[in-house]
């Protein structure tokens, strides 16, 4: 056994507005520069919906993540050695900027220089890639308008794939729709396809901490590692002709505090926290033949901070201990594994992916008040579940590789829990069977309320902070971020050579950010 520390998130779908701070205040500390107009490390996503880029699902074309060889191996679904090889200049399996979005902007310049007149100045969009004047097709959540029309939502790869399983149950008509809101990062994955799929050996896994980096000196930009990745959170930087993605705001992170996105989440629905897990066994967990198989392998991995077994392990394995006391307070951990409420996002994919979800309950009984049933009673919630307009199958393809049954054990914890903290603020008896019909009692239905509901901050982030040996070098971790400005490394250098807008790259002229050189001058 090889203990590991992993630092990993939850969000609780139930919560989610849909109000975009999360995506707004990633971008501008992250991604608001020349090169990255079309990057969000964080997006929400409208569901039913293609995505963002759209159709990221669909693996055919897609080609990310593992697969399974009939020898009970895993391989990239993207292809060994040889095929990047044979593709190494010219990737087949890439997103189009039509798949994410052409950027704009606006000529506001126009509002303010127009001359007076009878007609009212507009603002034209422009492309923010070429300049020109251009009218904007498609955008990071274009599906947040039009997720429900039978035009869009239908095109949803997860809808198309259980189509045919839940047939009439998926209503697109008007009066029928519904929808939920789904963000989404980087997964931080325990077997990361993007990690395996680069060339150049600049995408790696921190041991520390499990959180998935680009080394920007060696990353060459190949692009191998956008294909790899099924999610697509992998971007590339076109100006500097390397490749970004979510850093999990490791420097706020080293120093205790909780990423850009959680800081700001409007409806507090993110939660941070470290699992510890065994190592030795990822590869073969994520190699179990039945996908249905997978949540529950990916669960097995985790490893219980309180037993005292795996507190010596992780002792010996140089995990600190306060990593580890934040392991036993973890509110990930307890919504995880404690409560079995949070799932992860397509583990079909088998990279293990550490961003899970709660999945979301309100539109049920929604639902139930909406027939004149009393829609907080638990017992017709249950009734309810299989009823959602959006059945269950679909999240059960969104989250347990189409097995519906971890997805319905855990709505019917959530409408348990609503139901018998219903009666507590009401100053009835609580329904003690209602709790023992889910696998609960009093007391643990008080606590899990507690982190859903009423959680504070130190409560929903606990965040071991890096090493006393580490600090000097965080010290002057706002100039060694490689993310932060033209200058920082990694960045070409600034406007000098080495920078290249590989969007208007002409035949004939060389992408010096592409090819390293000796110090003699020579291409390595």
């Amino acid at each position: 056994m090889r203990i590991m520390a992993q630092l990993a998130m939850v969000m609780n779908l139930d919560k989610c507005i849909g109000c975009h701070t999360c995506s707004v205040t990633c971008k501008q500390t992250w991604t608001n520069r020349a090169g990255t107009e079309y990057v969000w490390f964080n997006n929400v996503e409208t569901r039913p919906g293609q995505g963002y880029p759209r159709r990221y699902e669909d693996q055919e074309s897609g080609k990310g993540g593992w697969v399974r060889t009939p020898g009970g191996k895993l391989k990239l679904r993207a292809g060994g050695r040889l095929r990047k090889l044979a593709t190494v200049f010219a990737n087949p399996d890439l997103p189009e900027i039509g798949d994410y979005y052409e950027p704009w902007t606006y000529e506001y310049r126009t509002l303010l220089d127009a001359p007076l007149g009878d007609d009212v100045p507009t603002a034209a969009p422009v492309s923010a890639v070429t300049g020109q004047p251009m009218q904007p097709s498609w955008g990071p959540n274009w599906d947040d308008d039009l997720g429900g029309s039978t035009e869009h939502g239908v095109a949803d790869p997860v809808l198309e794939r259980v189509r045919d399983q839940v047939g009439a149950k998926v209503k697109m008509e008007f009066e029928q729709s519904f929808m939920f809101y789904l963000p989404r990062i980087c997964e931080h994955c325990l077997n990361p396809a993007c990690v395996a799929s680069c060339p150049s050996g600049a995408m790696y896994k921190r041991e520390e901490d499990g959180i998935v980096l680009v080394d920007q000196e060696r990353c060459r930009g190949w692009r191998m590692c956008v294909t790899g990745c099924p999610y697509k959170k992998v971007y590339f930087n076109h100006k500097t002709g390397k490749a970004e993605k979510c850093t999990f705001c490791y420097p706020r992170v080293e120093a205790g505090q909780p990423t850009v996105c959680s800081e700001t989440c409007v409806g507090r629905l993110r939660y941070l926290g470290v699992l510890l897990y065994d190592a030795d066994r990822v590869a073969e967990a994520a190699a179990v033949p039945d996908e249905h198989d997978l949540y529950p392998a990916q669960l097995d991995l985790l490893l219980d901070p309180h037993d005292p077994d795996v507190v010596r392990a992780a002792e010996r394995a140089g995990i600190p201990r306060d990593w580890i006391g934040a392991a036993q307070r973890s509110p990930v951990y307890r919504l995880i594994h404690d409560y079995r409420l949070a799932l992860p996002l397509h583990p079909e994919y088998r990279t293990m992916p550490m961003v899970w979800y709660v999945p979301p309950l309100s539109p049920v009984a929604d639902a139930v008040s909406g027939s004149g049933f009393d829609g907080e009673d638990g017992h017709n919630l249950f009734g309810a579940i299989d009823a959602l307009r959006i059945p269950v199958e679909y999240l059960a393809e969104l989250f347990t590789a189409g097995d519906p049954e971890p997805v319905r054990a855990s709505l019917r914890r959530l409408a348990a829990m609503r139901s018998y903290m219903r009666s507590v603020t009401l100053g009835r008896e609580p329904d003690d069977q209602l709790a023992a019909a889910v696998g609960l009692d009093g007391e643990r239905m008080f606590a899990m309320h507690r982190l859903l509901a009423l959680a504070k901050y130190d409560e929903r982030y606990v965040i071991p902070t890096a090493g006393i040996g580490q600090a000097h070098a965080l010290e002057s971790i706002a100039t060694q971020c490689s993310l932060d400005t033209d200058g920082g490394p990694g960045m070409g250098g600034g406007p000098e050579p080495g920078q290249v807008d590989l969007l208007s790259w002409r035949e004939g002229e060389r992408p010096d950010a592409l090819f390293p050189t000796l110090s003699r001058g020579g291409d390595r």
